[in-house]
């Protein structure tokens, strides 16, 4: 499989993550501006993310992985 094309949306990888438990609680906390995307305030629940792109919420960094999580980029 091609890497460079996987990819999850933002609220999916909140959930994943779990920095939020539902989709409602993504879409509410994406667009109330509390979501940084690689260096950038991101609004875009359906954002896609890629391998190694970075999440910051309430100053928690996460960082969209491979390998191990494949079936979280919906492998």
């Amino acid at each position: 499989m091609n890497h460079s094309e996987e990819t999850i949306k933002l609220d999916q990888f909140l959930k994943l993550a779990q920095v939020v438990q539902t989709g409602g609680e993504a879409k509410i906390l994406i667009q109330s501006g509390q979501v940084i995307v690689n260096g950038a305030v991101e609004t875009r629940r359906g954002r896609k993310l890629r391998p190694g792109d970075v999440v910051v919420v309430d100053g928690e960094e996460l960082v969209v992985a491979t390998d191990d999580e494949d079936a979280a980029l919906g492998e």
